[in-house]
């Protein structure tokens, strides 16, 4: 499954339309939840628009509509960490009663029992990992990043391999708010 996912985060960063498969809701924080190969989906993803370094996209499953954001940092470090891209989503499922699940993936498989962190501004944010990504412990979390980050200028993205030097990953946040604003209105989100 891994290998499927960075296949299609390469493909994502070369603008190819990704599609989405279709988790329940305690499947969302338990496994990413990655664009999807051709074949799993029922509607490709369609480009709701971009905003500085964040791109909305929306899609449909068979339990309804799915609208993200995606986005990758402007800056990793260390530089030349062998590791593949990593990537944060938000992601809404209104017919599911989901919205703003914050997603990241590092790239390399995380230190089991780590935690990934986000600062944003003053703001510091833990989730909890599992393989090579992380999410909010609660929903009420994951509203709380999304509305700090939308204020924010940057988020800096920490993690820890099981050996080794962590990373650290800084992604801008200009559009960000704007990005979101676009996958709101698609699936008809209010803030």
């Amino acid at each position: 499954m891994m290998q499927i996912l960075w296949f299609v985060v390469g493909a994502l960063a070369a603008a190819v339309s990704p599609l989405i498969v279709s988790p329940s809701a305690e499947a969302a924080r338990a496994k990413p939840q990655p664009p999807a190969p051709a074949q799993t989906a029922a509607e490709p993803a369609r480009s709701l628009g971009s905003a500085g370094s964040w791109t909305a996209y929306m899609s449909k499953d068979k339990t309804g509509r799915v609208c993200y954001v995606y986005g990758q940092p402007q800056r990793t470090e260390p530089a030349g960490a062998r590791r593949k891209s990593p990537m944060m989503m938000i992601t809404h499922r209104p017919e599911e009663k989901i919205a703003n699940v914050v997603s990241v993936m590092e790239g390399y498989p995380l230190k089991e029992g780590s935690d990934v962190v986000i600062d944003v501004g003053a703001a510091k944010f833990d989730l909890f990992a599992k393989e090579d990504s992380a999410w909010a412990r609660t929903s009420e979390l994951d509203k709380t990043i999304v509305s700090t980050m939308a204020k924010g200028k940057q988020a800096i993205v920490k993690g820890s391999p099981p050996k080794g030097t962590g990373t650290t990953d800084t992604y801008a946040l200009a559009g960000f708010g704007k990005a979101m604003a676009l996958i709101d209105k698609a699936c008809g989100v209010k803030r």
